[in-house]
């Protein structure tokens, strides 16, 4: 594990909204040695287990623990790929089935990279980071969800 500090902070209160997506895209329009971006957004699913429908998904995190993986996977992203900008911001608290609880947003000079890295990173994200999601029922019983 390096001894390096995250610098950001992956984390937004509940649910990621499209407002932010948007303004998180504007905001790169000044670049102009972009050709490319790519996003991932992951939204909570009304999942039916043993019957029963999940209406939210509870996100905690050991913080520290998870930004430092965000870092890690960060870095290796930008020693592999050739990019321009790398975001990652994943929800904790309560989202509802239909909301975003997983934005990344990668941007390169060149459209190819895009797609290899933002696959990368969303993988990376869901084996090594310390974020857990409960997933809640109409009736208000839950169960930790399991990544897949």
């Amino acid at each position: 594990m390096s001894t390096d500090k995250p610098k950001k902070n992956s984390f937004i209160q509940g649910q990621i909204t499209s407002e932010f997506i948007g303004n998180s895209i504007a905001k790169h329009q000044s670049k102009t040695t972009i050709g490319a971006h790519n996003i991932f957004l992951g939204q909570v699913r009304a999942d039916v287990i043993d019957g029963k429908i999940v209406t939210a998904i509870e996100y905690t995190a050991y913080e520290e623990m998870a930004e430092q993986a965000f870092y890690e996977i960060r870095e290796a992203a930008f020693a592999k790929y050739e990019l321009s900008c790398l975001h990652i911001y994943h929800s904790l608290g309560t989202v509802k089935t239909g909301e975003i609880c997983l934005f990344v947003f990668v941007s390169a000079p060149r459209r190819k990279v895009v797609y290899k890295a933002l696959e990368f990173l969303v993988e990376e994200i869901k084996e090594k980071t310390a974020v857990f999601g409960k997933e809640i029922f109409e009736d208000e019983s839950y169960t930790w969800k399991k990544n897949s």
